[in-house]
């Protein structure tokens, strides 16, 4: 075991790689003791803990969202075929999609080394959904003993559970269909250092179930509609169903705390939403992906700002933040102008998740049966119960 005082930013390369093939069986049995380190970052957090003595179930929209958690449960290990192809990268659906395509750094690439910046890309990316899930996990954990109420409680921990299996199944995709990590970026760290050393328990709230994965869900939208991958795309349909009761939680928990609040105790989480709306926007630049290829960061930096694609897909990430926002009362007259200047602010009469779409929660999983190898590719596709899905792999 390895302690840091920050954490690493180095590129991590996995030996195992190979896009369609898993990790071998065989492969932790070859691992000495100089190719095995477990790198830890302490914190410390005044973590107010509670006791709740009443077992009455005071919510029964949180019942229901806990008991969707336990219904809906899946295994990344047995409901997803990790050895479906990957569909080959086209000008056109680089055009389209990749917002660099046009850039002239991009442009002046051979072929193969727009393949490899395409990968990059998308491993930066899928690295900050990784940490953040890891960020989720730590935090939901928390959440179990500082949450005030029965139902809190039993909820937060269906959600440790949840963000556990985003962890082993957006690891689990990096390694085997990527090849690489990269480090959390800074302004994703930073956040998460405050929601986690916070003792408040409802700013825990505010950050992670509104913010951070509020945003998540509408990054998540994007990229199944641009991923190449099938694997990702089954991935993200099973993490956005769990993200999705997540968020629901969040809003419909928060709305009468926060009623309750003094106007500067309001004020203060107000500010607080805001500031992290304003960190998560530069935490969606791959300056690290700038730097390995070579390229000037400030200049990749303004073109990444000023793209069309870009401007669009940083707006619409907060279509989910700010209608949730509004709903439970933080965007107050004081931070709605400095939502403005963002040019954000026009998303908040959109539908919020405080009311509760049960039809869309409850909606049962496709569950695809999962080949036992890469030679047998199995299609079979068949809504059930997800807690049933055992019985056909």
């Amino acid at each position: 075991m390895k302690y840091v005082a920050k954490a690493p930013r180095e590129l991590t390369y996995f030996e195992a790689y190979a896009q369609t093939m898993p990790v071998d069986d065989d492969f932790a049995q070859r691992l000495k003791n100089q190719h095995v380190e477990q790198i830890a970052e302490i914190f410390k957090t005044p973590l107010t803990g509670t006791y709740n003595w009443d077992y009455t179930e005071q919510d029964n929209r949180i019942k229901r969202l806990y008991q969707l958690g336990k219904d809906l449960n899946w295994d990344a290990q047995t409901d997803i075929n990790w050895y479906q192809n990957m569909r080959e990268l086209t000008d056109e659906h680089s055009e389209k999609f990749n917002s660099f395509h046009f850039y002239p750094s991009y442009q002046a690439m051979s072929q193969e080394k727009k393949d490899e910046f395409s990968r990059h890309y998308q491993a930066w990316a899928l690295s900050q959904f990784l940490h953040g899930e890891q960020g989720a996990l730590l935090v939901a954990s928390q959440l179990c003993s500082c949450a005030p109420t029965y139902n809190a409680k039993l909820y937060a921990a269906s959600q440790t559970f949840d963000e556990a299996r985003h962890v082993e199944v957006f690891s689990r995709y990096l390694k085997e269909r990527l090849g690489l990590m990269y480090p959390i970026n800074t302004h994703l760290k930073s956040i998460l250092d405050k929601i986690l050393t916070d003792e408040r328990w409802d700013l825990k709230f505010i950050g992670m179930q509104v913010v951070i994965e509020g945003l998540a869900l509408s990054a998540f939208g994007a990229i199944k509609v641009a991923t190449l991958d099938p694997v990702l795309n089954d991935v993200l349909d099973l993490v956005i169903r769990d993200e999705s009761r997540h968020v629901t939680f969040g809003v419909n928990y928060l709305e009468e705390f926060v009623a309750c609040l003094t106007d500067e105790e309001r004020e203060q989480r107000a500010m607080f939403a805001y500031e992290a709306c304003v960190i998560s926007r530069e935490r969606l630049i791959p300056t690290d992906v700038f730097q390995y290829f070579g390229w000037d960061v400030e200049e990749a930096r303004e073109y990444f700002l000023t793209g069309t694609i870009n401007q669009l897909f940083r707006k619409l990430l907060f279509s989910r933040v700010l209608p949730n926002l509004k709903r439970i009362g933080l965007l107050t007259d004081s931070v709605r102008p400095k939502f403005e200047e963002l040019g954000i602010l026009e998303y908040e009469n959109l539908a919020h998740d405080g009311d509760i779409n049960w039809v869309e929660l409850e909606r049962p999983l496709e569950i695809k049966t999962v080949p036992t190898s890469p030679t047998t590719n199995t299609t079979l596709t068949t809504t059930v119960p997800l807690k049933s899905a055992a019985s056909m792999v």
